[in-house]
């Protein structure tokens, strides 16, 4: 299992599980679909892997404005 996910910053990081995972899952269909991956890939990374690795750095996110996703409420 990948460890970022066991971990709950990323989930924070995106605003939420479900928001995590629709960011995922469209990132996945872009790199099926031949989307070069914005972060230098190693021989062994799998497709998840890669998307991972690009929200933990900041390389890919929601675009709040033009997704008609609610942003999270920052924690006061």
């Amino acid at each position: 299992m990948i460890e970022a996910l066991k971990s709950d910053e990323i989930v924070r990081k995106v605003g939420g599980r479900f928001k995590l995972t629709a960011l995922i899952q469209k990132r996945m269909m872009e790199l099926m679909d031949g989307a070069r991956p914005l972060i230098e890939r190693n021989d062994h990374m799998t497709d998840l892997e890669v998307v991972i690795e690009e929200v933990l750095q900041d390389k890919i996110a929601i675009d709040f404005g033009g997704s008609g996703i609610q942003e999270a409420a920052e924690n006061q």
